[in-house]
């Protein structure tokens, strides 16, 4: 299946803030999310269709996956996942605190995140071996240094110095606590035991014929 994400993820604080919050380890809120599922998407009409573990960042076919605790919101749709992390829909940044984009596609080797801070971007990066660097905004921040500054991969003939999918994973440690794929990091958060909810996009009526 590989790794795989399209999600964003808000704090009330610090990016610091979020991995304790899922280091807990606590049921989302269910009133909280569905609220939250709302506000993202206001035009349509997502309702709760059971839950999974939060290794599942990827959905497809008219679902949200989306958890919300105190301070922390979560959300994944596959319309997150553009090419400039940059041009991510305003309605989806919080104006306080920070919000995280992180994507990832395995099969096409495709790697893209951004950060805003109170609603400003620092950072938005987005890369794979056909475009090259497709975007590269703001100062990277430390968790990339290695891969930037690191030697080139063995594969000689790989378009990039370095496999985006790496990179993902290191950004998934660095901000989130946690990892789907490489080699095991001792002490994470196992994605397999946190729960998010999901809610399935209904079709009106009028449209089932």
């Amino acid at each position: 299946m590989g790794a795989k994400t399209w999600m964003i993820v808000q704090a009330d604080g610090p990016v610091r803030a979020i991995r304790p919050v899922l280091e807990a380890g606590e049921e989302p809120d269910p009133a909280t999310t569905a609220a939250f599922v709302t506000q993202c998407f206001p035009k349509a009409d997502y309702r709760p269709s059971g839950s999974g573990p939060l290794y599942d960042t990827s959905p497809r076919q008219g679902r949200v996956v989306a958890g919300c605790w105190p301070g922390l919101r979560l959300i994944a749709h596959e319309s997150f996942a553009i090419d400039h992390p940059s041009r991510t829909a305003p309605a989806l940044i919080a104006p306080r605190g920070t919000t995280v984009l992180h994507l990832m596609h395995s099969v096409v080797d495709w790697f893209a995140y951004a950060v805003w801070q109170d609603g400003q971007l620092q950072r938005a990066l987005s890369l794979n071996p056909d475009r090259g660097v497709i975007e590269d905004i703001g100062a990277r921040l430390p968790f990339e240094q290695p891969f930037w500054d690191g030697p080139r991969t063995e594969d000689e003939d790989y378009p990039l110095s370095f496999h985006p999918l790496d990179l993902g994973e290191a950004a998934l440690v660095a901000l989130f606590g946690y990892q789907l794929e490489g080699e095991l990091i001792p002490d994470l958060l196992d994605p397999a035991g946190l729960t998010l909810l999901h809610y399935q996009r209904q079709r009106p009526w009028w449209k089932l014929w």
